[in-house]
């Protein structure tokens, strides 16, 4: 039985390299001795290139089945001046043995990035509207994802992301993304 005030050590040589105001929230064992590590700053996961982490703003879509933890990175298509392109990467799966926090901590981490989504219709298809938050960086980050076969449209996108931006904002300018 874990002592109340006794807290779960990470395994050594598992600590990721952790930006200078980044701290480590939860940690689950997976699979071959690996780690997935939540911080406030993104997810560690093993498998992801060299020694990286997700940032919250940079996951489409995280889910958990009671035994893997499956996430969506998002990757940058185009830069467009107020607002970013974006699309689905490789999904990525681990097989948490000992989850302990971590798909809460994933679930509440994700969530609360998101400070305003919307989808619209195109012709051709739709698009999705969304201001995130950045950990570590003040102001929203704006991107769009186009549905699977819709053709980018950045002038329409331009057009809903500055009404998106003035409806939450009130009207002010916000930070362009980066």
């Amino acid at each position: 039985m874990r002592s109340l005030f006794r807290r779960r050590r990470l395994p050594d040589g598992a600590r990721p390299a952790l930006d200078r105001d980044e701290r480590i929230l939860a940690w689950g064992g997976a699979a071959n001795d690996a780690v997935v590590i939540v911080t406030n700053y993104g997810l560690w996961l093993p498998g992801l290139s060299g020694s990286a982490r997700l940032g919250w703003h940079e996951i489409h879509k995280a889910t958990w089945s009671g035994r893997a933890l499956v996430v969506v990175p998002a990757r940058e298509v185009a830069s467009h001046g107020t607002y970013t392109e974006m699309a689905d990467d490789d999904t990525v799966s681990v097989t948490l043995l000992d989850p302990d926090k971590v798909p809460d901590q994933v679930r509440a981490r994700v969530t609360k990035s998101v400070a305003y989504t919307s989808h619209h219709a195109l012709p051709g298809g739709g698009v999705r509207v969304v201001a995130r938050r950045v950990p570590g960086r003040d102001g929203l980050r704006w991107t769009v994802r186009y549905d699977p076969g819709t053709p980018s449209a950045p002038d329409a996108a331009a057009d809903l992301v500055a009404a998106a931006s003035a409806a939450i904002t009130g009207g002010q300018t916000v930070a362009p993304p980066g």
